[in-house]
This record gives structure tokens, C-alpha cells and sequence, in this order.
């Protein structure tokens, strides 16, 4: 198992990083990843097609969140450059048609067991109207008791290689709330800002460094041959 820790210089070196897990992975061995991106409001595909696009970008810039846009689909996501995580598991594939449920389960699984040694109690799926809507998310309660959402998990597939991958939200729940409820208002994509979680919300700890800890602990799983490559300045 290959473990790649650290952040490069820029958002796009960064993602040439997490390119290279599907690399490692198209090799045969399999690769895990939990950083910290940059600063960054990262628009879906989906997103670039809404007429409304190009001022959600605008908005995110007003913010001092710089718009970018990924290669998947999903709609947008915050990254305050400081405390939220992303993180990525790539495996060898021997047929792109199948395991893909399979491969969810796990990684909900594991991110469930991290949370859990943090002291939080998730819940799979997420509140009406979360920050990019999908499937395979995580929940927690917060201290009011209410549902938010804190962890998104998406999935890229190739015929050598599968990438799970996502983001977990561990603390300045307002700021991130913010910044999404301008931008998905523009794209005129409801979101609920209430409905938007941390870690550090729900009671867990507001350390980012606690929290990639976990995840990459319960990512890695039993693992016992792994090797550690070094990223940037090491977030």
C-alpha cells in the first residue's frame, strides 16, 4: 500500500498528485491519500452547464474562495485551505464493470470507523437540500441535534483503476455555509445552510491533524506493507 501525505505547491500540482494514485493503482498496488487542498470552491461538471455559472464563480472569488473546476461530476464543494480534508483510496480494477458498490461500502466503512474513534456516531445519507448531493454521504448530529451533512464520497472508475474519493468537513462550519449558500444560490441548485456539518460541530476535535490521523488510519485498514511518499509542505 502506497501512502502519499502532504500538499503540493498549487491546486493544479495537487491534482497532479491524486492523478498519480490511479497510476500507482493501474500498477497494481493500491494507494491512500488525506490532505488538506487549497483554498478552493471546486465546481462540478453539472455546475459549468447551469446559466448561472459564471456568476457563482464570481461569488466564490468575492469570498476569497478561488473557483476551479474538476474533472467529475457532483455539484460544488468548499475547501477553507486550513481544516477541511479530502481524502482518496485508489485500487487496482480487473473489470470496470463491477465492484463499485462494493468499493463504496468499503470506504464508507472505514470513514465510519474514524469518525467513531473521534467520538462521533455517523449516520449514512444526508439532510434535504446537503451541499452536493449524493448517495454515499455521511451525517452526524450536531450539538442542537440536528443532521449535517460532513463527509461526501464520490467515485472514479477506469479499465485499471478505481478512485473513491471525497471530503470531510472538520471545522469553520460557518464560514464553509457561507460561501456555499452564495454560490448554490446563484446556480440556483437549492441548498440548505443548515444542513452543512463539521466534525468539530458534532463535538468531535477541530484539529485537522487529529482527523487526518483517523482517516487515514481507518483507510489504510489491516495494511501491513505500506510505504510513505512525502507531498509539498506536508498538509
Amino acid at each position: 500500500m502506497r501512502v502519499f501525505r502532504g500538499r503540493a505547491a498549487s491546486i493544479a500540482a495537487d491534482r497532479d498528485v491524486s492523478q498519480r494514485l490511479l497510476s500507482v493503482a493501474a500498477d497494481g498496488e493500491s494507494a491512500v491519500r488525506v490532505w488538506t487542498p487549497h483554498r478552493q470552491v471546486a465546481f462540478g461538471r453539472r455546475d459549468a452547464r447551469l446559466e448561472g455559472y459564471d456568476r457563482a464563480r464570481e461569488r466564490a472569488d468575492e469570498r476569497d474562495f478561488p473557483p476551479v473546476e474538476r474533472g467529475v461530476g457532483g455539484r460544488a464543494v468548499a475547501y477553507d485551505g486550513t481544516t477541511t480534508l479530502a481524502f482518496a483510496r485508489a485500487e487496482p480494477v480487473a473489470d470496470f464493470r463491477t465492484g463499485s458498490t462494493e468499493r463504496y461500502d468499503r470506504a464508507s466503512a472505514a470513514l465510519e470507523r474514524a469518525l467513531r474513534t473521534l467520538g462521533l456516531e455517523p449516520i449514512r445519507g444526508e439532510p434535504d437540500d446537503s451541499f452536493c448531493p449524493g448517495t454515499h454521504s455521511l451525517s452526524v448530529a450536531s450539538a442542537d441535534g440536528r443532521q449535517r451533512k460532513v463527509v461526501g464520497i464520490a467515485q472514479r472508475v477506469r479499465s485499471d483503476a478505481a478512485l473513491v474519493a471525497g471530503i470531510v468537513l472538520v471545522a469553520a462550519r460557518e464560514k464553509l455555509a457561507a460561501v456555499l449558500e452564495r454560490v448554490y444560490d446563484a446556480l440556483a441548485v437549492p441548498l440548505d445552510p443548515a444542513s452543512v456539518g463539521t466534525v468539530a460541530a458534532a463535538g468531535g476535535p477541530s484539529d485537522p491533524d487529529a482527523v487526518r490521523t483517523a482517516l487515514e488510519e481507518g483507510l489504510l485498514g489491516d495494511a501491513s506493507d505500506v510505504s510513505i511518499e512525502r507531498i509539498g509542505d506536508g498538509r
